[in-house]
């Protein structure tokens, strides 16, 4: 039985995602978004979300933090402030002893879909289809960190049957 967070970054909106692992088995315990105002400044926002995280941390006792790589797009500040947000969330479980992995989007995007290139909905959909959930995971980035956690779940359930981890 294993616990993993995962974490879908973003200065706006980090989403989080907390999945047991049973073998092949997975189920959901937690998930949602770290929320912070535009309005609010930087460090104050950056805070928040490693408080955030660190209390999920602290409530689930993750055996390993799965998050999401930043994806360089057209947008350059958008970046830098994910990578921010990605930075403090890593802060968070690097104090608490929380070993980290990280995973492309488009790794996560075939774990969960079986298709790099899957659109956002698809992967909600697939989300609540593994989790064995009554409807797909709502907002999008609660959907994208679970999904996070089950693509490394998935891996560790591999390496584990070829006796790699």
């Amino acid at each position: 039985m294993v616990v993993v967070i995962g974490i879908d970054p973003g200065a706006a909106n980090t989403g989080y995602g907390v999945v047991l692992a049973r073998g092949r088995s997975l189920a959901a315990i937690d998930g949602g978004v770290i929320e912070t105002s535009a309005s609010e400044p930087l460090e104050r926002r950056l805070a928040r979300i490693h408080a955030a995280v660190a209390d999920l941390i602290s409530e689930h006792q993750p055996e390993a933090m799965a998050i999401e790589d930043i994806f360089f797009g057209q947008n350059a500040r958008t970046a830098f402030s994910v990578g921010q947000a990605r930075g403090v969330a890593l802060l968070s479980a690097g104090m608490a002893g929380v070993p980290c992995f990280s995973y492309t989007p488009q790794a996560v995007k075939q774990s969960v879909c079986g298709s790099g290139r899957a659109e956002k909905d698809q992967v909600q959909r697939m989300v609540g289809v593994l989790l064995g959930l009554p409807e797909p995971p709502h907002p999008d980035h609660a959907a994208d960190a679970l999904a996070v956690a089950i693509c490394h779940a998935n891996g560790l359930a591999v390496r584990t049957a070829v006796g790699l981890a």
